[in-house]
């Protein structure tokens, strides 16, 4: 059976609200919502009151861990300090999940190219989560969307280096590419399995730049907003906004899709299939 990848082209948050609710899976539990707090100049982010609605509906925590790189994020009190300023803890109760203590380790078994993932700590107080993510490019994953925020994500400061090293955070930069893209499915991989699929996802395409809100310096969105996706599996979400960018008519377009296929973005996708994370078959059912 196909996946079910729900689509409107009105982007609003009460939209998101209507579409979390078509879906008809209901968040149990402590519920983590995984957002991105922007990087500290980014302009393209989405703001805490777009998100909203969908955080009161399912009465979430907002969480989110620290970079490994520097920045405004990448020590818990800079971090702190931006979701302050970005307006998030205005609106909602906030956890950085590596703020202190030492990380949460969770196996990969059947991991391509690493058996072993360090996330946040404090992930282990929620029992379900709502993945808000918004889909635009990337500079080394080609694009961001549902699998990215599992992986690098949920990644502690040290997981995060884990996961671009393949194994050692010495070879941040330095990485075989593609084993990086397979690793980022391994890291992904273990989030499902520790939440047994108590995972809602939002992927959220307006101010679609070919840089990730992770970018202080980041170019503008390159081609106009497309559409709001909701689904229950993270490989159809993102396959879906992948396509829907082939197949729109914007004359920016060009610009994304090199920045996916110069960085073979699609191949973090495909490996998260084949580790059984979902399925790049789906329906799109517009409404």
């Amino acid at each position: 059976m196909k996946s079910k990848v729900y689509f409107s082209k009105e982007i609003t948050p009460e939209k998101v609200v209507e579409m979390y609710n078509l879906l008809g899976v209901e968040l149990e539990g402590r519920v983590a919502v995984k957002v991105h707090s922007g990087e500290k100049g980014n302009q393209n982010f989405l703001k805490p009151d777009f998100w909203k609605p969908v955080v009161e509906r399912v009465g979430g925590t907002v969480v989110e861990c620290n970079t490994a790189y520097n920045g405004a994020r990448n020590t818990t009190e800079k971090h702190l300090q931006l979701f302050k300023d970005h307006g998030w803890t205005d609106c909602f109760e906030v956890d950085l999940l590596d703020a202190e203590g030492d990380d949460r380790v969770l196996d990969i078994p059947n991991g391509t190219k690493i058996k072993k993932n360090f996330v946040g700590k404090n992930m282990a107080n929620y029992n379900s989560v709502l993945v808000l993510s918004h889909f635009k490019g990337h500079p080394m994953g080609g694009f961001g969307g549902a699998l990215k925020q599992l992986s690098i994500g949920f990644a502690s400061s040290y997981g995060k280096g884990y996961i671009h090293g393949v194994g050692d955070p010495e070879n941040f930069w330095t990485s075989d590419h593609d084993s990086f893209l397979d690793s980022m499915a391994d890291a992904a991989s273990s989030v499902i399995d520790f939440f047994k699929g108590k995972i809602v996802y939002v992927n959220v395409m307006k101010n679609m730049s070919v840089d990730c809100d992770c970018c202080a310096v980041a170019e503008d969105p390159c081609i106009a907003d497309i559409g709001i996706l909701v689904s229950a599996d993270p490989v159809a979400i993102d396959k879906a906004c992948v396509d829907l960018v082939y197949a729109c008519s914007d004359e920016g377009k060009p610009h994304l899709i090199e920045r996916i296929e110069s960085r073979n973005g699609i191949r973090t996708v495909e490996t998260a299939e084949k580790l059984g994370c979902g399925s790049t078959e789906y329906e799109l059912i517009e409404i």
